[in-house]
């Protein structure tokens, strides 16, 4: 498949939007928890932009920014707990991000054996895992809802501006809309829920 070279007034509008987004992310991120944890807020608002951006350009998950997320994850763990659950903060949060890739890997490879073709990437997969890494059981659920809903409103509402006919075979960049839904999830977290 042949990705489409944006336009250099698209790159600056798409550019802004998402560094707009970002700095508004991270500034609700110190508003809601100040201190050390807004400023973990604040990063993972910073690197969920950064993956949405991308993969909204490129239909790619980059590697590095979610091995940055996971990290960021456990930093954020260690935080929250007392001196002496540090350990098993960190084992839960990668317990949560195993069980949640392990999840996404199994529709994804279900999906490939009913359909013959793919419908999630490896970086959707991958991105998954931070959420779980991040959240709690919960908010994971209320993340990937967000997410799904916020895909196919944005797919078909594409479509239909284009007049092209809705296709089960559609592409369509989950990324962009699962990144933020992750810190979004971050931010009811901290807000409204607890683990």
């Amino acid at each position: 498949m042949k990705v489409r070279q944006p336009l250099a007034r698209e790159n600056f509008a798409s550019n802004l939007i998402f560094g707009l987004a970002g700095i508004g992310a991270a500034a609700a991120s110190f508003l809601v928890a100040p201190g050390l944890r807004g400023a973990m807020g604040a990063l993972l608002a910073v690197v969920m932009t950064a993956i949405a951006a991308f993969d909204a350009r490129y239909l790619i998950i980059p590697n590095p920014l979610t091995a940055a997320a996971l990290v960021l994850a456990l930093v954020y763990a260690a935080i929250g707990a007392p001196p002496d659950g540090i350990v098993q903060a960190g084992a839960e949060s990668i317990f949560r991000a195993a069980i949640a890739a392990l999840a996404f890997f199994a529709i994804k490879f279900s999906y490939e054996k009913l359909r013959g073709h793919p419908g999630l990437g490896m970086g959707d997969i991958k991105l998954m895992g931070v959420a779980g890494a991040w959240l709690g059981w919960l908010t994971i659920l209320y993340t990937v809802e967000i997410a799904v809903l916020a895909t196919l409103l944005a797919y078909v509402l594409r479509q239909r501006s284009k007049a092209r006919p809705l296709r089960t075979t559609g592409v369509a960049p989950f990324g962009l809309f699962l990144a933020p839904a992750i810190w979004l999830g971050w931010l009811l977290e901290v807000s409204f829920f607890t683990r």
